[in-house]
């Protein structure tokens, strides 16, 4: 998913280009208004485990430095810093369009989420898509009255996740066009 920076900063092409360089395929897409409903599917909330571990996940983006944490969130509590992240996530996708797509190829997950880079855009390896043209921090972001960053785009961690983050954004209106053949595919067969 290209979220709304990525499309407000016109970094559509750019971000696209890399999939494409990369040999994989572009199978869907379409740009949507994010609902509460679909975002609330999406993020796992509900699930303490998926919330402590966003709060981990927050601890680290602060360098491990709880006191700053508690200052940003108002809390220590991993799961209550879970949901107040979520808030602020829901609140960022449905701010503006986004655009849901999904990618074909050998090792397909893996190569996208390398060619992505580090959720936390300092950390992105340079030359990937956050290393190249995302910029925002977790401290930046708090100090600018938002809980959570900005950091381009959504990558599935797995073939399953995929296929239920596909079943949550494109519903019954995915259809596979993947019957079609770049013209740098080759058969080695």
């Amino acid at each position: 998913m290209l979220k709304p920076d990525s499309i407000v900063r016109s970094l559509v092409g750019k971000i696209f280009q890399r999939f494409e360089e990369q040999g994989l395929k572009l199978v869907a897409a379409r740009m949507i208004k994010a609902t509460e409903k679909q975002v609330s599917k999406h993020y796992p909330y509900k699930d303490k485990k998926w919330s402590e571990g966003i709060g981990k996940k927050s601890l680290e983006n602060f360098g491990g430095d709880i006191k700053r944490l508690k200052e940003a969130y108002g809390t220590d509590n991993f799961e209550e810093i879970g949901h107040i992240v979520y808030r602020a996530m829901k609140g960022y996708l449905i701010s503006a369009p986004v655009i849901i797509n999904v990618w074909e190829g050998n090792h397909a997950v893996k190569r996208v989420r390398h060619l992505v880079g580090s959720t936390v855009p300092t950390f992105a390896e340079v030359g990937s898509i956050r290393g190249s043209f995302a910029f925002d921090t977790p401290v930046l972001a708090v100090k600018s009255g938002r809980i959570t960053f900005k950091n381009l785009i959504h990558a599935s961690d797995s073939v399953e996740e995929a296929e239920r983050e596909i079943r949550i954004w494109f519903g019954s209106k995915y259809k596979d066009l993947s019957n079609y053949e770049r013209v740098d595919y080759v058969d080695i067969l």
